[in-house]
Formats: C-alpha cells, structure tokens, sequence
C-alpha cells in the first residue's frame, strides 16, 4: 500500500527483482491515482483504491504510504483479522503488538521467533545503516564511544521534499521567492540543524526515531553484540536522495586501517579502500546494504578513527521489508 510513493516504488522493484517471486497487489490511498496504469517489474498492473476489502486473500501487507494512509488501512486491518502488517511508516510503532525489525541485522534465530505475529515495523534505514556498521566494528574490535554526525536526504519526506528542493535550488538561481511547505527554511545551498517553526514534522522527530530504533539493534543478541550506543546529531543536507554518516569511533586498542577494512568486509558493507575513491549517496543509489571509504586515523586521538558510510535509504528499507514479507509467507 502506497505503491505510488518513492518507497512504494523500491518495494516493486526489489519484489520483482529478487527470487522467489512474490504476487504483488498494489494499492493506493489517493483517489486521483486509483485506476492508474503501472508496472510490477515488466508486468503491467493496475493501482487499487485502499477499502474494507483491500486485504482480503493477502498474506502480508506492506505500508509505504503516507502515515495518516498507514493509519487508515491499520484501522481496516483491525477491523477483520487478516494478514500480518509490515509497516515501513512507523504508523504503528506505538502499538502493544508492534515488533521491530531489520532482517539484515537480526540473526536468523531471532527473525524466525518474532515474524510469528504482530505488526512488523521495519527499522528506520539510518538506524539499520548504522546498526550493521557498529555491530560489525564491534565483532572485530571492541568499541569505546562514537559520535556520528547524520546527514539526511530531502527524500526522507517523500516526493513534496525532493520537489521541495528542486523548487528552492531553482528559484534561488532565479532569484525567486522559496516555497518552504516542508522545510519552512532555506534547503537548497544550505545544510539545516533544525526546520522553521512553521515546518509539519521537526527534523527532531526523525532524530529521536533513529536514536530509537538503533538503540533497539544494538542490544539485539548475536554478532556485534554489546556496541556502545553512539551520540547522533541529525543535520537536513540539501540533496535530495541517500543518506550521508561521518563517524568517529574510539577502541579499546586501534588495530589499524588494514584490520579495519579486513573486519569491515562482508556481505552486506562494500569497504572502499584507500585505493578507491570515497563512497557517495549519488553512486549508492539503487545498491543495497552500505558502503565505508575515507578510513583514517584521527591524529588527535590515537585510539579513534574516522569513517564515511552511505546507504539507499529506500534500498535499504525495502530489502528489509521484503525479507520480513518473505518470513512471513
């Protein structure tokens, strides 16, 4: 549900992409989309209107829509029990029945005990990015602190935020006046630590769910488990998709660059050596997992280092809400 978003849409693409094949049901809660032609890979399909009956015959659902369409279809949800809700919204984080998850960082064991029922709420994409990132620093070599700076993408608010953006870069070349609906401040040629008053959602808001969630998968059992809970400062960079991190990280003991890139490594983390050019949120999108470069020793401070990370926030959040589908079916 939501299939007309930007989320919406990576789901599609990762569904149809990845095997097994899933049968796809794709709903809308805007009525001046209903009807509308689309595709499921290189399969046409039409976009149905969000009713009583939407979830009938389903197995699982997955909501990347508006939160107030979230909203809506978990009050019809509720209405008749059907299938389970995967919630990529954080519409039913509150919730008693709410689990949250993030297969990628989750064991198998721990995946398998809690896809048994509830509403799933797929873990906020930062704090996942960050979530594989420490825990596997901590695997190797023992952590002392971090403090990692975020920088945030104007797509994090969908569609309006990159049009936003676009908008205020134009009419700033134009010397225009600036719609400022979303942000209520200058984004375009600007970084923001916080939106104008009169913005919808704070940028505080997206600040405490990361802390929230990441807080949650640390402390989940398994590899990397007992990585210190960093100090995050979320700041609104003006571009208009993936999301940026620069990390410093102090050990117990430093084991070096080499061991650092050796230990980072894995499926799921492309390590770009000093050999390569630094990682970017324009050359991530469209790939899963996250990628670190830029690995360097910090020259006043012995037992800490500096990291860049990068990650596809859709990418990412969709992988993780397939895979939950996936247990779930």
């Amino acid at each position: 549900m939501g299939c007309e978003s930007p989320l919406g849409r990576e789901i599609r693409d990762v569904a149809a992409t990845s095997e097994p094949a899933i049968d796809l049901r794709l709903i809308t809660a805007d009525q001046e989309r209903v009807g509308t032609l689309t595709v499921v890979g290189d399969e046409p399909a039409v976009a149905l209107g969000l009713n009583a009956t939407s979830f009938a015959g389903m197995d699982a659902v997955l909501l990347a829509g508006s939160e107030a369409a979230s909203r809506k279809a978990l009050d019809l949800a509720d209405l008749e029990p059907g299938p389970v809700l995967v919630d990529l919204t954080y519409a039913a984080e509150e919730r008693p029945d709410a689990r949250l998850r993030a297969p990628v960082v989750e064991s198998e064991a721990r995946s398998e005990a809690i896809a048994a029922g509830g509403v799933q709420v797929i873990a906020h994409p930062a704090a996942v990015a960050l979530a594989l990132f420490l825990r596997r620093l901590q695997t190797h070599h023992p952590l002392r602190r971090a403090v990692i700076q975020i920088f945030a993408p104007a797509s994090e608010h969908g569609m309006e935020g990159v049009e936003e953006l676009q908008q205020q870069t134009v009419s700033l070349l134009s010397f225009k006046g600036l719609p400022k609906a979303v942000f209520d401040a200058q984004l375009g040629f600007s970084l923001l630590a916080r939106y104008g008053q009169e913005a919808p959602a704070p940028l505080e808001r997206v600040e405490l769910i990361v802390e929230r969630h990441l807080a949650t998968l640390l402390e989940l059992p398994g590899e990397g488990e007992g990585a210190p809970m960093p100090s995050l400062r979320l700041i609104q960079a003006p571009v208009f998709h993936g999301y940026s991190f620069s990390a410093w990280v102090e050990f117990e003991e430093n084991p070096g660059i080499d061991a650092l890139e050796n230990g980072l490594a894995c499926d799921w983390i492309d390590v770009r050596g000093a050999d390569f050019e630094p990682p970017n949120n324009v050359g991530q999108a469209g790939q899963g997992g996250i990628a670190v470069g830029a690995i360097a020793e910090d020259r006043n401070q012995p037992a800490a280092c500096w990291f860049w990370v990068v990650a596809d926030n859709f990418r990412l959040a969709a992988e993780n809400a397939v895979a939950v589908a996936r247990q779930l079916i």
